[in-house]
């Protein structure tokens, strides 16, 4: 399976330019499966919640996601991509998943980050694991890293791929998500942005560094701090299944649960 990410510089509110940009680079490989940054088509840091909804769209019917299923089915290849998701009224931190049949299932943020909880409904959809034919994939969204509870349960539901659109700004998540593949067993790809923004008197810089992880913690394709990039290398979905560490090891099997609450 050939699966690849984008490492984007999304212009704030130019969401067609944003958007065309990413179908240009994504015309360009040769992947099964592609994951693009969190809110790549609008930018990240919006000033109001009312502005975060003028910016949004409705999932599946909006512009974003129509465009993105059109380019599914002419290359044959699945997309994660993250955006602003409008619906009744209420704006979500959201990743769609489209494939060559068309639109497949949209996740909303559980953990919102900073200000994002002025701009942003905590996330209210549940955590599901997608067969994509040649893999299993489950997707969290940039800050969710944070919680191994999210890797840990997609993992559990089957996953062999976590997909993980981020903005990150925080220099953790690279090394982090390192752990999150050893202790689950899962291919991860994290694809970040790069650039800085600075709409409300503060300046968020963004730490690219996107990647591909093995099962094992295996760096597979770590991208700059600062370049757009677009990478496709290609990975065996099977290996994730293997949750064997020693013959008489096995990572899920062996969980003891030994207190009543956390």
């Amino acid at each position: 399976m050939k699966v690849g990410f984008l490492q984007t510089s999304p212009i704030f509110g130019e969401k067609d330019k944003n958007v065309d940009i990413a179908i240009s680079r994504i015309k360009q490989l040769d992947a099964d499966l592609v994951v693009l940054p969190e809110l790549f088509n609008t930018g990240y840091q919006f000033t109001s919640k009312e502005e975060a909804l003028t910016l949004s769209e409705k999932v599946p019917e909006g512009k974003t996601t129509k465009a993105l299923v059109s380019l599914s089915k002419e290359k044959c290849v699945y997309i994660v991509a993250g955006m602003a998701e409008q619906d009744n009224g209420r704006c979500y931190n959201s990743a769609v998943l489209v494939g060559p049949n068309g639109f497949v299932g949209c996740y909303r943020k559980l953990h919102l980050f900073y200000n994002e909880k002025q701009w942003f409904e905590p996330g209210d959809t549940k955590l599901r694991v997608y067969d994509i034919g040649h893999a299993r994939i489950g997707i969290m969204i940039c800050f969710d890293w944070f919680f191994p509870e999210v890797a840990r349960y997609l993992a559990v539901k089957g996953a062999d791929v976590i997909c993980h659109p981020s903005n990150l700004v925080l220099p953790y998540c690279p090394q982090a998500m390192i752990t999150r593949c050893i202790e689950n067993r899962v291919f991860a790809i994290t694809a970040n942005r790069i650039g800085s923004e600075n709409r409300s008197g503060e300046t968020l810089t963004f730490i690219g560094t996107s990647q591909i992880l093995g099962t094992k913690g295996e760096v597979l394709y770590r991208a700059s701090s600062d370049l757009e990039e677009s990478t496709v290398i290609e990975i065996n979905p099977e290996n994730a299944r293997d949750k064997q560490v020693t013959q008489l090891n096995h990572i899920f099997n062996d969980r003891r649960v030994t207190f009543n609450s956390i």
